[in-house]
């Protein structure tokens, strides 16, 4: 029996061995693994902090624009708002110079009205002219031909 407890002692530590062999080789795998796995989230941490300092640093340039780009829109708008007091102080002058030219057109007008009314009193005394002239035609016409007073069927 001595025999049989030393063959199965040795049986039982032979496979004991294996088993705990197999855990440790099985286990150091393992570790490897997770060393793998721990080096290669070190270095996807590095890359994230490297990505993250670069996004940080574009912000910041992305910041700066915006505070460049507003700085020109204000600019902008205030040289809007200068062309248009100026264009304001224009159409106020244009307005004046609108209404200077109504009053203008307005003495004209009168004056217009005025020629008319003299051209038409100039029109009949043009034609009172012409009768004046046509009896006066008449009367010369009679002192040039004596005849014609005292023998009118000569005509």
């Amino acid at each position: 029996m001595n025999t049989a407890v030393k063959v199965v002692g040795l049986f039982a530590g032979g496979v004991s061995a294996y088993v705990m062999g197999s855990f440790m080789i099985n286990m150091g795998t393992d570790m490897a693994d997770m060393t793998k796995s721990v080096e290669q989230m070190t270095n996807d941490v590095h890359s994230m902090a490297k990505n993250m300092n670069g996004m940080a640093g574009n912000m910041m340039q992305m910041a700066q624009s915006m505070m460049e780009g507003q700085k020109k829109m204000g600019d902008d708008f205030a040289n809007v708002a200068r062309d248009m007091n100026v264009m304001t102080g224009s159409m106020i002058s244009m307005s004046r110079d609108m209404n200077g030219l109504g009053l203008e057109i307005s003495g004209m007008n009168t004056n217009i009205k005025e020629m008319n009314q003299s051209m038409s009193r100039m029109s009949g005394d043009i034609s009172t002219m012409n009768n004046s002239m046509s009896g006066m035609r008449y009367d010369i016409n009679k002192f040039t031909k004596p005849e014609s007073i005292m023998m009118p069927w000569l005509r």
